[in-house]
């Protein structure tokens, strides 16, 4: 049931991004198109379903999903690029500087991020709260959040001391967890709601997540993953995996995912896609 329902939210998903986008015109519109194809669509799934929970329409739920799945774009774009990652290879295609060239990579990454916000404006909700909404977006792509989470993660490449646990902790709450909370949030948020429940769901799901990606970067295929591997091993990065080990890794992850799953016990089975995105999340080969 998760899997069809998750099938279902990439699909409208993918057709009302290439909606939005179809109108914009030169290489850059091009190459937004290009990025926004593809991917999990985890965080517009969770803006989605979090919307349903909170019986907001999703023709209106649908701005927020395209919003921040075009936030997350806009990052990959730029982590992509030689003085960021430096990778070739995002969902098995060529990233957008080997595309194209870099001046575009980061303009589409701009217009991305920049649209996003334009998209998000078009969210069918009382004024006040769609102010709410784009305040948390701005707060949760920006120097509080993601952005912040990016710059721990370039200063720790440079450091003489490795980190410990709790500043991967706090560096992936920003890098990972912020978008990933926004998304779980914004179906309240649209309501005018309590948000406390997804909040903590949307927490350790983010870390869940993040662990997990440590962990592909490990085991994982990288034809499965469609981008390199072992990037963070061969630069002797810390990670939950150099910290905690493989098996103790998969330990928190399976921890955090319960805890996930416990935070939305209000919501009954009402919630049952979201606690399986929960179990997704750390069973993914992706």
């Amino acid at each position: 049931m998760f899997q069809a329902a998750l099938e279902d939210a990439q699909d409208r998903i993918e057709t009302a991004l290439q909606s939005e986008l179809s109108g914009i015109e030169t290489t850059i519109g091009d190459a937004m198109r290009y990025t926004c194809q593809g991917g999990k669509r985890l965080r517009g799934f969770l803006a989605l379903e979090s919307a349903r929970l909170h019986d907001v329409s999703q023709g209106t739920a649908m701005s927020a999903a395209c919003a921040i799945e075009m936030v997350h774009a806009y990052s990959l774009v730029h982590d992509d690029l030689p003085c960021m990652d430096d990778d070739d290879l995002r969902r098995g295609r060529p990233t957008v500087h080997k595309k194209w060239d870099e001046a575009t990579a980061v303009l589409t990454g701009d217009a991305l991020l920049t649209y996003a916000f334009e998209v998000l404006l078009k969210a069918d909700v009382n004024p006040s709260r769609q102010i709410d909404l784009l305040q948390a977006l701005a707060k949760a792509a920006g120097p509080q959040g993601m952005v912040l989470g990016q710059a721990l993660d370039i200063a720790a490449e440079a450091a003489k001391t490795p980190l410990g646990i709790d500043e991967i902790t706090h560096l992936q709450r920003g890098k990972t967890g912020a978008l990933i909370s926004w998304s779980a949030m914004a179906g309240p948020r649209m309501a005018g709601d309590d948000t406390s429940a997804l909040e903590g769901y949307a927490d350790r799901l983010g870390l869940a997540f993040q662990i997990c990606d440590d962990i592909l970067d490990v085991e994982g295929n990288p034809e499965d993953m469609g981008k390199r591997l072992q990037k963070d091993g061969a630069a002797n990065k810390a990670t939950f995996v150099s910290l905690l080990g493989l098996d103790g890794a998969k330990s928190r992850a399976r921890d955090l995912m319960q805890d996930a799953i416990d935070a939305l016990e209000s919501y009954g089975t009402e919630a049952r896609n979201l606690k399986d995105a929960a179990r997704f999340v750390i069973d993914r080969k992706t």
